[in-house]
């Protein structure tokens, strides 16, 4: 059996094979984590520091929570500073 192939109960199947370059080459998780991270820290700060204008509906809150807002933006600073890391290095 050739190494294109996989036995199916029906007999071989002819497996297509990619050679050209993958999307994003990689790393393609370390920039996934670097947009994540990175919106995830901006998102936050954006938050806390413009909250939204206008009438709210009743039982919504006038500002985000300080410390998830903070927490989740350092989470999402961690990870967009580790993912550039691993693209400046790898």
């Amino acid at each position: 059996m050739s190494p294109r192939t996989h036995r199916w109960v029906g007999g071989a199947v002819p497996v297509a094979r990619h050679d050209d370059a993958v999307f994003l080459g990689d790393d393609l998780l370390a920039w996934l984590i670097l947009a994540l991270g990175g919106a995830l820290f901006v998102g936050n700060i954006v938050a806390i520091v413009r909250p939204p204008e206008g009438q709210r509906e009743e039982g919504t809150l006038d500002q985000a929570p300080m410390a998830r807002s903070l927490l989740m933006a350092a989470v999402g600073l961690i990870g967009a500073v580790w993912a550039l890391a691993t693209l400046i290095t790898g």
